[in-house]
């Protein structure tokens, strides 16, 4: 397949709407529905992440993207009780793929709502199932299991939108896009990330455990393929909260800290004990614990919208409950694009849990930085290379 006719482009006003291979032929193939314009911007992006992440950490990878940034990514790493019971993922046993997949659905599930996933390796029956039951957009994988393919096929009413790409496929190593008739031409971005990464400690604190370097590769991996300016929190082999697009750094790091703090209160007793009628369907599910958790609950406890999920009115969980709560976390990681040029956004990470940072450097208050650092006993690795998406 040479050219693949969209419906439309990014809006529906935005038509004829293609995409095309240069020279020879498209390294996809549709397998099921019609993926559009933006669905096919999500599915090259968060291939490349899936890819990397596996080539990087020896692991299967899963991300859930939307609007060309990720909402969440992960490799396979088991999942504990509580985290089964927060990602909705049942009692089944689960694959390597599948704990990926449910890692990164689960990082920010309000906005993986309708997601485009991306998996590193053949998708397999565990995996399927666990997508099945999630609003999703489509999913792009090196291949799928026979039994898997008609799960999927199921979806949306048999138009969910399947895409196989040929895993041995290499772009051309440069890259070019048109902006206002304009041609843009930039070498691929082709930098490995690796630990060697990691090696540039500037902090009084030098502990960097392997699980540390790991969290990091996964949040700088993770970062290459998010629109910037951009920052991620990490822990336990997944993205726990992507800062996507700000113009600020520290609005960056307060956006996504508040998605990790929101990963975390998550597994509060009060939010697992949540009186939920059997009925109420997932996405209600998310919506009713994201406004349970937010400082806004007690505005809207007597909204008949949240109450009719509940089997009776839950207790609050006061801001002094979600502080402790909090106060308890440690050992996350925290990657950015670009240089911090301030302290605060090492203040608000630590209030996260952070303990461990990379970032590129190069700030003229690299010294405040690393000043601020030392006070909390964070640390931090200057990798040197700067992660900018547009």
């Amino acid at each position: 397949m040479k050219e693949f006719a969209l419906k439309y482009g990014c809006n529906p006003n935005q038509s004829p709407a293609r995409i095309y291979a240069g020279e020879g032929e498209l390294p996809v193939e549709v397998l099921n529905g019609r993926p559009g314009y933006i669905n096919f911007l999500d599915a090259f992006n968060s291939w490349q992440l899936v890819k990397e992440l596996k080539a990087a950490l020896g692991l299967p990878a899963a991300a859930s993207f939307k609007h060309v940034s990720p909402a969440g990514a992960a490799v396979g790493l088991p999942l504990s009780d509580t985290l089964r019971k927060i990602y909705f993922t049942g009692d089944g046993e689960l694959s390597p793929l599948a704990c990926a997949y449910a890692r990164a659905r689960g990082a920010d599930r309000m906005s993986s709502f309708g997601d485009w996933i991306a998996l590193s390796d053949v998708c397999d029956l565990s995996t399927a199932k666990l997508i099945q039951h999630e609003v999703s957009d489509g999913v792009i994988a090196p291949g799928y299991d026979a039994d898997a393919l008609e799960v999927l096929k199921s979806k949306r009413k048999g138009g969910y939108n399947i895409v196989k790409i040929d895993p041995d496929y290499v772009p051309p190593k440069a890259e070019t896009k048109q902006v206002f008739g304009v041609y843009f031409e930039q070498g691929r971005n082709e930098l490995k990330i690796d630990e060697k990464l990691l090696e540039n400690v500037v902090t009084a604190n030098k502990e960097l455990p392997e699980s540390a370097k790991r969290d990091l590769i996964v949040a700088l991996i993770t970062l290459k393929y998010t629109q910037s300016n951009s920052v991620c929190y990490a822990k336990d082999g997944q993205a726990i909260g992507v800062g996507a697009g700000q113009q600020s750094r520290i609005h960056c790091t307060r956006l996504a800290g508040t998605k990790a703090d929101n990963w975390h209160l998550r597994q509060h007793p009060k939010v697992l004990a949540l009186p939920f009628r059997e009925d109420i369907a997932r996405p209600n599910r998310d919506n009713a614990i994201d406004v349970y958790i937010s400082e806004f609950y007690e505005d809207v406890i007597g909204d008949g919208v949240w109450q009719e999920c509940f089997t009776r009115q839950p207790e609050p969980l006061t801001p002094a409950e979600k502080r402790e709560f909090l106060d308890g976390v440690s050992g996350v990681s925290l990657g950015s694009d670009a240089f911090f040029p301030f302290g605060d956004n090492i203040e608000r990470a630590v209030k996260s849990g952070v303990r461990y940072i990379s970032e590129p450097g190069g700030s003229i208050r690299d010294d405040q930085v690393i000043a601020t650092c030392d006070r909390f006993g964070v640390t931090m690795a200057f990798s040197g290379v700067r992660l900018f998406h547009h």
